[in-house]
């Protein structure tokens, strides 16, 4: 073998030597942003890392969860709620609508694909595109939390938002739930798992109570945007035991309670509707 071919060998010995290393160097990398693909990117547990207190400071883009003074959930205390009937009554037409429900891994949601209609504050128009349930409530009524908080998302076409919360404590099935059980069993356990639902009618979520509280706040998952209009109905529905525990298991491990810790109210306004007394004569 000439000084040439050994020099040739040697050299295609440290390439292969050299591809090798990057090789190994790359696969931990890869298989690592597997795991965190798969991972939440934050948590519902008080005092994990990337629990709620720590929300604001995993995204730059997140920061309004720690640093925002307009933030929900709130507590809707008596001793600072202010009677405002000028408010009105909820002035919506919601219809039904194709739909689909979705494991997003901290919640289950029902995305409308149609136009389910809309809800109209000061005159604009915030047209509904999901609902999501948490439990326990995420809203307290005077420091009281109740089981289950239901969400109808809506935006207006400038991406403004407005959401209605409604209560729920452990009671009688939930109807409107209950024509979703087939759907949750399907995408339990499934993380971004989609499943058309047919059409879905808001009005048997929404429930006819006309009393409500009214705050500006904002989402209460990350990026915890503020600016939304928030609507909590004062009448507290019923859920069973069944469904709620359903829910619950459905979404990833360690979601199964989803309630945002109450943030403080700042000085906020809270408002409340209430129709007046008929007088019987």
């Amino acid at each position: 073998m000439g000084p040439a071919h050994h020099l040739r060998c040697l050299t295609v010995a440290a390439a292969l030597l050299a591809a090798a290393l990057v090789l190994s160097a790359a696969v931990p990398a890869a298989r690592g942003q597997e795991e965190t693909e798969h991972e939440e990117e934050f948590s519902y547990v008080v005092g994990d890392e990337n629990g709620p207190e720590h929300w604001g400071h995993i995204k730059a883009e997140w920061a309004n969860c720690s640093a925002g003074r307009m933030q929900s959930p709130i507590d809707l205390s008596h001793e600072r709620v202010s009677l405002v009937r000028s408010l009105g009554y909820l002035t919506h037409s919601y219809r039904p609508a194709e739909a689909s429900i979705v494991n997003r891994g901290h919640d289950i949601m029902v995305r409308f694909k149609g136009d389910a209609g809309s809800l109209v504050i000061n005159g604009t128009a915030y047209y509904l595109k999901q609902m999501h349930w948490h439990s326990p409530t995420e809203h307290t009524v005077d420091g009281r939390r109740y089981d289950m908080e239901l969400h109808l998302v809506h935006q207006t076409l400038e991406n403004k938002t407005a959401v209605i919360g409604i209560l729920y404590e452990i009671g009688g099935e939930d109807p409107f739930l209950q024509a979703l059980e087939p759907s949750i069993h399907r995408i339990a356990d499934r993380q971004d798992r989609e499943e058309p639902v047919g059409v879905v009618d808001p009005r048997r979520a929404r429930g006819r109570a006309s009393v409500y509280y009214r705050y500006m706040g904002s989402l209460t998952t990350p990026p915890c945007t503020e600016g939304v209009i928030w609507t909590v109905v004062k009448r507290v529905r019923t859920v069973s035991k069944h469904q709620l525990e359903l829910l619950r298991e459905a979404v990833h491990d360690g979601m199964e309670k989803n309630a945002r810790p109450a943030q403080d109210v700042n000085d906020r306004d809270i408002s409340i509707f209430r129709p007046k007394p008929h007088k019987h004569y």
